[in-house]
C-alpha cells in the first residue's frame, strides 16, 4: 500500500477546509492540517480525519512565515508517517477534481517524479524576470530598526551596483507555492536546512520567499534531474495583472473540467457554492 499525505495550509473557511478533508479521507492517505497560528479557527473543529502541525506559525503574506510553517510540517510529516511515497502541498482552498482512486493513480504514473512548477530566474529567453526579489534585503517583518537598516543597505547597493547572491552558488528558480514532493526530496530539504542555517538566513530576506524557496532547493540537488515542470492545479488569474488567483464560481466549471489538473483552486464555501455540487458530480464520474 502507498501512501500519499497531503498537507493543507489553512487560514480561514472552516466550512470549506473541512469539506476539502472529507474528499481526501481515504486509508491509503493521510491528510495533515496546518492552521496558521493567528487565524480565528478552532482546532478541535477540523475534521478528525485529519492530524494537526503542532508548530504553527503566524503567517503573514510574502514573508518567510509561509516558508516556515511549511518546513514545521514537513518535519513532522516526516518523523511521523513512516513511509510515503509524496507530499501533495495545498491551500485550504483548492478542490480535488478526481476521485480518491484516480488520484491515487495518478499520483502512481508520477512516482518516480516531483511535481513542481519551476522557471529559472533571470532576464534570458523564456526566465522570470523576478530577480529583485532576492537581491536586495526585505525586512517588512521585521522591527523598525532593522527595516531602517535594510532601506539604507538597499539604497547604497543600487548606488553601487551590489546586489545579493544565493549562498553556495546555487541558481534561482521560482514557480508555484503549490507542489507534491516525495519522501526522499522533502528529507533532502529538510537535511540542508539544518545542515546549513545560511540558506533560511539568506531567503528571511526575499520577497514572497515561498514562490522561490522550494524550487530553488530542489533545482540545485539531485532531485533536479526528476522535476516534471508541472504541478496539475487549476488556477485562474484574473486579466490586468491581479496579485491573487480568481475565486472559482460555476462558470468556470467548464475550463476545470476539460483541464489536466488534480485540484483546482480557488475555492470559496460560499462564493463556489453553485460550483461545488458540479465538482462532486465530476469527481464522481
Amino acid at each position: 500500500m502507498t501512501t500519499q499525505v497531503f498537507l493543507i495550509q489553512a487560514h480561514k473557511d472552516l466550512d470549506q477546509l473541512n469539506a476539502l478533508v472529507e474528499q481526501l479521507r481515504d486509508d491509503e492517505f493521510r491528510v495533515v492540517v496546518n492552521l496558521d497560528r493567528k487565524c480565528a479557527l478552532d482546532p478541535a473543529a477540523v475534521h478528525p480525519f485529519a492530524r494537526l502541525v503542532r508548530d504553527r506559525v503566524d503567517v503573514h503574506w510574502g514573508t518567510f512565515s509561509q516558508v516556515q510553517a511549511v518546513l514545521n510540517a514537513l518535519a513532522q510529516i516526516v518523523a511521523e508517517v513512516p513511509d510515503f511515497d509524496k507530499v501533495v502541498f495545498l491551500s485550504a482552498q483548492d478542490f480535488p477534481l478526481l476521485s480518491n482512486a484516480r488520484l491515487k493513480e495518478a499520483l502512481a504514473r508520477h512516482a518516480h517524479q516531483e511535481l513542481l512548477d519551476t522557471v529559472a530566474i533571470g532576464t534570458g529567453p523564456g526566465q522570470w524576470a523576478a530577480g529583485f526579489r532576492y537581491q536586495y534585503f526585505y525586512c517588512d517583518d521585521g522591527p523598525r530598526l532593522l527595516r531602517t537598516a535594510c532601506r539604507i543597505a538597499n539604497r547604497a547597493m543600487r548606488a553601487t551596483g551590489i546586489v545579493r547572491r544565493l549562498p553556495g552558488g546555487m541558481r534561482p528558480y521560482g514557480g508555484s507555492s503549490w507542489w507534491a514532493l516525495s519522501r526522499a526530496c522533502v528529507q533532502d530539504i529538510l537535511a540542508r536546512v539544518a545542515r546549513d542555517p545560511g540558506l533560511v538566513r539568506f531567503f528571511r530576506r526575499c520577497a514572497c520567499p515561498d514562490e522561490m524557496f522550494f524550487q530553488t532547493l530542489v533545482m540545485n540537488s539531485p532531485f533536479a534531474s526528476r522535476v516534471l515542470g508541472q504541478n496539475f492545479r487549476y488556477v485562474q488569474w484574473p486579466e490586468h495583472g491581479a496579485r491573487n488567483p480568481k475565486i472559482l464560481d460555476e462558470g468556470d466549471f467548464e475550463r476545470i473540467a476539460a483541464s489536466r489538473a488534480h485540484f483546482c483552486r480557488k475555492i470559496d464555501s460560499e462564493a463556489s457554492a453553485a460550483l461545488l455540487p458540479r465538482l462532486l458530480a465530476l469527481r464522481a464520474a
